[in-house]
């Protein structure tokens, strides 16, 4: 396909400005030390970009010299990006116990790859509204909820003590008095624990 001047000077516009965008939020997971950081949401970000310029116009050439009818559907490389990343996205996520880490990392790359798509197809308005959400719940928010929020969180405690009985009314007494609750528990003895047979 023969591009003029302008559809260049396009398309780099649109290339810079997904990384530009996909950059402030990648900023933010790096700075809070995330498993998927800058460099990932750039080129999550780019990559999404790429593909949604594809499919606008990397099929022209086809629809128009073919000698029979072409049928060509613009959505579907798109929606393959965002079922994809799927799989990128998951791999940030750690479940731990009861405990699952990475969920917003995980929904952080999936915006930046949206944002790649929205920006490929020249929606610049909306692409920064929504970048500027995006930071504002992942910054503002997240310091609102630690703030009034951490007494509802859930801990896991290890205790290990030689009086199982004792320890265990002790500890209760004790979360009583801090208006804390135990949602479950379980005891252990030292052979279990080591992996050992008595």
């Amino acid at each position: 396909m023969d591009f003029l001047p302008d559809d260049y000077l396009i398309i780099t516009l649109r290339l810079m400005m997904a990384a530009l965008l996909s950059r402030f939020i990648g900023m933010e997971r790096e700075m809070k030390k995330q498993p998927a950081g800058l460099r990932t949401h750039l080129l999550v970000g780019i990559g999404a970009c790429l593909m949604m310029l594809l499919s606008i116009t990397g099929f022209d050439y086809f629809l128009r010299n073919s000698n029979g009818p072409v049928q060509f559907d613009p959505s579907r490389i798109p929606s393959y990006v965002i079922s994809g990343i799927g799989f990128l996205g998951a791999g940030t996520i750690i479940v731990h116990g009861k405990s699952v880490k990475g969920l917003a990392t995980a929904a952080s790359i999936w915006v930046a790859a949206g944002l790649g798509l929205v920006v490929g197809i020249g929606m610049y308005y909306v692409a920064v509204l929504a970048t500027f959400i995006v930071l504002v719940v992942l910054f503002v928010l997240g310091k609102l909820e630690k703030k009034y929020m951490a007494s509802s969180k859930q801990r896991q405690i290890k205790v290990i003590a030689e009086d199982q009985q004792e320890t265990f009314s002790k500890l209760s007494h004790s979360f009583k008095e801090h208006r804390l609750a135990i949602i479950d528990f379980r005891i252990e003895n030292e052979a279990a624990y080591s992996g050992k047979s008595e």
